[in-house]
């Protein structure tokens, strides 16, 4: 746990970290650095609040890509008991 990603600063997310690997779901925390967030198609009820410091937790099971900010994909490919497999890509 702890594996942090930095993704492209147009997605509007500083480094999203990995926070736990439970139940068939990756947990992720991550920074915001732009004014607003959205977040839809996390497969396995995937939930999203909102963190004092401006910052947000998601989390996603294996599944359909989820789109964040309508400008990025996080798609869950494998979970291996505490390892997992993200794909990152632009929308569109």
């Amino acid at each position: 746990m702890g594996d942090g990603v930095t993704v492209p600063e147009k997605y509007g997310l500083g480094p999203i970290e990995v926070t736990a690997i439970t139940g068939g779901e990756v947990a992720m925390a991550a920074p915001l650095t732009g004014s607003g967030y959205s977040v839809s198609g996390c497969s396995g009820g995937g939930g999203v609040s909102s963190e004092g410091n401006g910052g947000v937790r998601l989390s996603c099971g294996e599944g359909p890509a989820a789109t964040i900010n309508d400008a990025m994909s996080l798609k869950v490919v494998k979970i291996l008991d505490t390892t997992a497999v993200l794909r990152i890509a632009p929308v569109g």
